[in-house]
C-alpha cells in the first residue's frame, strides 16, 4: 500500500492541475510553458507574489513515481516511459564519423532499438540518445541531482557581455541564497528557508579505505598535503570563496535532495505551491503548446497575448507512449500580462519558429508566415563535452557508492580558470542510450566490481554551432537536433579533456601495486587500453576517441542572451524576446553558453532572477 502522505498528495494535486477544456480560453495574467528548472519555480513565484498564473506541462505528474522520489534511482527514471522523452541528435555532418560513435541508436525491423555500430540488416538509424524529462518538474526529475553553481566568471561574462550588472556573480548569488534551504555545514552564507532542498554527499573518506586513498592522492596530485584530503572535501562547492574559479582537487559533492534521500525539483514546488490553495496558479497537465497567438499593433512590435494548445496524453512524439492517431483536444488560452516559454534548449526554439520567430528560412521552409525574423533562434547551441577515463582495478573496489568530485585547470582554459569538472568512484558512465546503463554486449550495469572511473565534463568549451530546425510545421513533431561537437575550438578543447585524463592517470599511477591488497595496477579500458603507467598509445589516437565517443546532456543557448547589435542575441537581458512584446524565454536556452558543469541549478537561479525582473517591469521597482 502506497503511504499516506502519498496517497494525500496524488488527490490533492488532482483537485489543482486541471484538464485543458476548463483552461479554454479563459485569461490569465502570465501563462508559463514548461514546469523544469525555468518554468516551474518562475510560475510558482509568480503566484505567490498573487499573481493568477496557468503553468502548463506536456507530460504529467510523476512526483510519487520512486523511480523519481527516491533520487538513488534516477537510471530508472531516465529510461521510464512514465516520464522519459526520446531525443535523438547527431554530433556532426560527418556520416562516418557518426556510424563509429560506440552507443548509436538504431530501430530495427521489429521495433526495438539496437545500440551499437553493427546494427541488423534494415535497421533505421535514429542517432544519438539524449533523454529528456517530459513530465512535472522536468529534467529535474530525472537527473542525478548534481547542484552547482557556475564559476563566478560564467556570470561576470554576461553582465559584460549585456551591460547589465544584475547578472554579476555577486548579485546573482542572492537568487542561490533565496531559493536553497541548505542541510550541510558551510562558512560561507546560504539559505535555510528556500524551496530547494541542497544536501553535501559522503564522499566515502571516514568508510572506505579505497575511497581515502584515491582522494589523498588527488588531493596531492592538485598540490595539497595527503593530510588534507578530508578537509578538501568538506569544501562547498557552492561557496563564496574568494577566487573560488581557481581551486582545483577534491571538493564536497552538492545535490538537490534533502537529507532522506528524497529529491527536490520544481515539480515538487510547483505541486505544492498549487495544492495549497493559496495562491492562483493553475497547472494544466498533458497539455502541449503548439503555437503563440500574437496581437499585432501598428506601428509597434507584436504582443503575444496567448497560445494555441493541444490536450491530450503523450502527444509529443518523443514521448515513447506518443500515437499519431491520437489528435487530443485543441483550445487557445490568453495572458493579460505575458507569454512566458520555458521549454528548454530544445522545445524553445522550436515553438518560436512554429510561431513565426526565427530565421526566415526555416519559416519559409514550412510555409509559416513570419512574425519576427531572429536569425539566432535554434542555432548558435552550445553543450558541455562529456567524456571519462575508465578503468578496472586488481580487486574490488570498496565503498561503491562513494564518489568525490575534483576541479581542475587546463592549460588551455577560455578564461583563465578551472575547466574541467569529474567525479570519481567505482562506476561505469558511459553515455545514454536507450536502457541505459545496460549495453550490449554486457547486459549488466557495470563491467564488475573492480571498475573505477573518472567521468568529466568539460566547462566553457569553444565551440557554439549547435542547431535546432524544424523538421515540419506540426507541433507533435520533434525538431532535427545537431550539436556540432568541436566544429571549432577542437584542439583546445581536445588538449584540455585530454589533460583531465593524463591528470587522473598521474594520481592512479601512484598506488603501489606491491602494497598489501593493492588496487593497483589499474588496467584503463579507455581512451587507451592497457595498464596504467605502461601504455603506448599516441596522443592523437587518445584525442580522436575522446572526439568520436564524447556525449553530453547538458545543451544550451538555442534562444540565447545578447547584446544589442548582435545578429544572434534572441533575448535581451531582461529574457524579452527581441521584437515582440509580452514575451519572455526563461530556461537553459537562455543562457549565452552552458554555465559552468550542470545547468541545472543555474537554470533555478535564473528562474529566480526573471521573477525579480517581471516584477519590478511591472511595479516599476525592485520587488523583493
Amino acid at each position: 500500500m502506497a503511504p499516506l502522505r502519498s496517497i494525500i498528495a496524488a488527490v490533492t494535486l488532482c483537485a489543482t492541475a486541471v484538464a485543458a477544456t476548463s483552461i479554454d480560453n479563459k485569461t490569465y495574467e502570465y501563462i508559463v510553458i514548461g514546469s523544469g528548472p525555468g518554468g516551474g519555480p518562475l510560475a510558482s513565484n509568480l503566484a505567490r507574489a498573487g499573481h493568477s498564473v496557468l503553468l502548463l506541462e506536456a507530460g504529467d505528474d510523476q512526483t510519487e513515481n520512486l523511480n523519481v522520489s527516491n533520487w538513488v534511482n534516477f537510471n530508472l527514471a531516465g529510461n521510464d516511459p512514465a516520464t522519459r522523452w526520446d531525443f535523438f541528435v547527431k554530433h556532426s555532418d560527418d556520416e562516418a564519423r557518426e556510424a563509429r560513435y560506440l552507443h548509436r541508436t538504431w530501430r530495427k525491423p521489429d521495433g526495438g532499438f539496437y545500440v551499437g555500430i553493427e546494427p541488423p540488416k534494415n535497421s533505421e538509424a535514429l542517432g544519438i540518445y539524449y533523454p529528456r524529462a517530459g513530465t512535472l518538474g522536468g529534467c529535474a526529475m530525472h537527473n542525478g541531482c548534481l547542484t552547482m553553481n557556475p564559476n563566478d566568471a560564467d556570470w561576470d561574462e554576461i553582465a559584460q557581455m549585456t551591460g547589465d550588472d544584475s547578472w554579476s556573480h555577486a548579485n546573482m548569488r542572492k537568487y542561490l541564497i533565496k531559493l536553497e534551504k541548505v542541510h550541510y555545514n558551510s562558512t560561507y552564507e546560504h539559505g535555510h528557508d528556500g524551496w530547494l532542498d541542497m544536501t553535501m554527499l559522503d564522499p566515502g573518506y571516514t568508510t572506505s579505505a579505497d575511497a581515502r586513498q584515491l582522494s589523498e592522492l588527488a588531493a596531492e596530485a592538485a598540490g595539497y598535503p595527503s593530510s588534507s584530503a578530508s578537509a578538501l572535501l568538506q569544501r562547498d562547492m557552492n561557496g563564496a570563496q574568494p577566487g573560488r574559479d581557481q581551486l582545483v582537487g577534491p571538493f564536497g559533492g552538492v545535490s538537490h535532495i534533502n537529507p532522506n534521500g528524497r529529491r527536490s525539483s520544481p515539480g515538487y514546488y510547483a505541486r505544492d505551491t498549487a495544492a495549497s490553495g493559496k495562491y492562483p496558479l493553475t497547472i494544466s497537465l498533458e497539455t502541449l503548446a503548439t503555437k503563440i497567438i500574437f496581437e499585432k499593433a501598428s506601428p509597434g512590435p507584436p504582443r503575444a497575448i496567448g497560445i494555441d494548445f493541444l490536450q491530450g496524453k503523450s502527444l509529443y512524439s518523443a514521448d515513447p507512449r506518443s500515437k499519431a492517431n491520437d489528435e487530443g483536444f485543441a483550445g487557445k488560452v490568453f495572458a493579460s500580462k505575458e507569454v512566458i516559454i520555458s521549454g528548454g534548449a530544445f522545445n524553445s526554439p522550436q515553438l518560436l519558429m512554429l510561431s513565426g520567430i526565427g530565421p526566415l528560412d526555416q519559416l519559409t521552409k514550412f510555409n509559416i508566415s513570419p512574425v519576427v525574423e531572429l536569425p539566432g533562434v535554434g542555432r548558435q547551441m552550445a553543450d558541455n563535452y562529456e567524456a571519462g577515463i575508465l578503468s578496472l582495478g586488481k580487486r574490488a573496489v570498496t565503498g561503491m557508492s562513494e564518489i568525490f568530485p575534483n576541479f581542475w585547470k587546463t592549460s588551455t582554459s577560455q578564461l583563465g580558470i578551472r575547466d574541467i569538472y569529474m567525479w570519481c568512484g567505482s562506476f561505469a558512465f558511459e553515455g545514454f542510450w536507450p536502457g541505459f546503463p545496460n549495453r550490449p554486449p554486457y547486459f549488466n550495469e557495470t563491467y564488475g566490481p573492480s571498475q573505477y572511473e573518472c567521468a568529466m565534463v568539460h566547462m566553457n568549451p569553444r565551440s557554439q554551432a549547435g542547431t535546432v530546425e524544424l523538421q515540419s510545421a506540426n507541433p507533435r513533431d520533434m525538431p532535427a537536433i545537431n550539436l556540432n561537437f568541436f566544429k571549432d575550438g577542437a584542439d583546445e578543447d581536445l588538449q584540455a579533456i585530454y589533460e583531465g585524463v593524463e591528470w587522473v592517470r598521474s594520481w592512479l599511477s601512484k598506488v603501489d601495486p606491491s602494497a598489501p591488497d593493492s588496487l593497483a595496477p589499474f588496467e584503463e579500458l579507455h581512451p587507451c587500453e592497457g595498464t596504467i603507467g605502461k601504455q603506448n598509445c599516441t596522443v592523437e589516437s587518445q584525442k580522436t576517441y575522446i572526439k568520436e565517443q564524447a556525449y553530453s546532456h547538458h545543451a544550451s543557448s538555442s534562444c540565447r542572451i545578447g547584446a544589442d547589435g548582435d545578429e544572434y542575441a534572441v533575448l535581451d537581458s531582461k529574457f524579452r524576446v527581441r521584437g515582440t512584446k509580452g514575451l519572455r524565454v526563461v530556461d537553459a536556452s537562455a543562457f549565452p553558453k552552458v554555465p559552468g558543469g550542470f545547468p541545472i541549478l543555474p537554470t533555478m537561479m535564473i528562474s529566480e532572477k526573471a521573477t525579480e525582473d517581471i516584477l519590478a517591469e511591472l511595479y516599476g521597482r525592485v520587488h523583493t
